[in-house]
């Protein structure tokens, strides 16, 4: 996903079958559901010029395909472009590189979306001022945050079963699964700090377990997660949590 002088790569993604591997073989049906109704309640109807950030194979090009006059997939694995290339042909313009340096123009996009991306960013403020750097003024960007403070999580913590603190306001670094998680409350502050409004916010994966999988589904626990996205979006607790931000237009 990145290359830099200054950042380590933290996910390199060239050679990986990450469709089959991670979404099939894994059973992540539920998730790409809830990634879509989050989506499809946040991104504008009718867009000029659109990219999907960090959008892999083009997992969720269907969403916006039909919303946009001109479509770009960004990403750092030529893997995954050549493979959404393959899927969508010309519909669907690709191009690689290396998210803390865009290649793209100042205002290039009247609207972005960054889903399923950020817990590989060890740096969010470089990457949060490139986003708002490639968006024209007035143009709308639909990212999803790895949230640190997730009702799991503080449990674990609360027993003692694990030193991570969910509620420091900041970045945490999971070795384990060699990835970060963000605190909501810092998210937000770089958010604004770069000049984001931030319009709206949604609790997203509220039900991601296996065992409520097992007994619900995962078409029951779509049914679930339709009215839980907006009802617990004030708390903050999901495994993933969708902004959507307005760069503001100039006056």
């Amino acid at each position: 996903m990145t290359k830099d002088q200054d950042h380590s790569i933290v996910a390199d993604y060239n050679g990986y079958d990450y469709k089959k591997i991670f979404w099939e073989d894994a059973d992540r049906k539920y998730e790409d559901l809830a990634d879509r109704m989050a989506i499809r309640k946040l991104l504008p109807d009718s867009m000029d010029d659109f990219v999907d950030i960090a959008g892999g194979y083009g997992r969720l090009a269907d969403e916006y395909l039909g919303r946009a006059t001109t479509c770009t997939l960004f990403d750092y694995s030529k893997t995954e472009l050549a493979d959404a290339k393959e899927k969508y042909g010309s519909r669907l313009k690709t191009k690689a590189g290396d998210i803390y340096s865009l290649p793209f123009k100042d205002a290039s996009f009247d609207g972005l979306m960054m889903i399923r991306a950020t817990h590989h960013f060890k740096d969010m403020d470089k990457v949060i001022s490139e986003l708002y750097r490639v968006l024209k003024p007035g143009g709308i960007a639909v990212i999803e945050v790895a949230n640190q403070k997730t009702l799991p999580r503080i449990i674990r913590y609360w027993r003692k079963k694990t030193d991570l603190n969910p509620f420091i306001k900041g970045q945490s670094y999971l070795k384990d699964l060699n990835m970060y998680n963000y605190h909501p409350k810092y998210i937000e502050e770089l958010f604004k700090r770069q000049g984001f409004k931030i319009l709206r916010v949604l609790s997203v994966s509220n039900f991601r377990n296996g065992k409520l999988k097992a007994v619900f589904g995962n078409k029951g626990l779509a049914r679930l997660e339709k009215p839980a996205q907006t009802l617990l979006a004030p708390v903050r607790f999901a495994p993933s949590i969708y902004y959507k931000l307005e760069k503001p237009a100039k006056s």
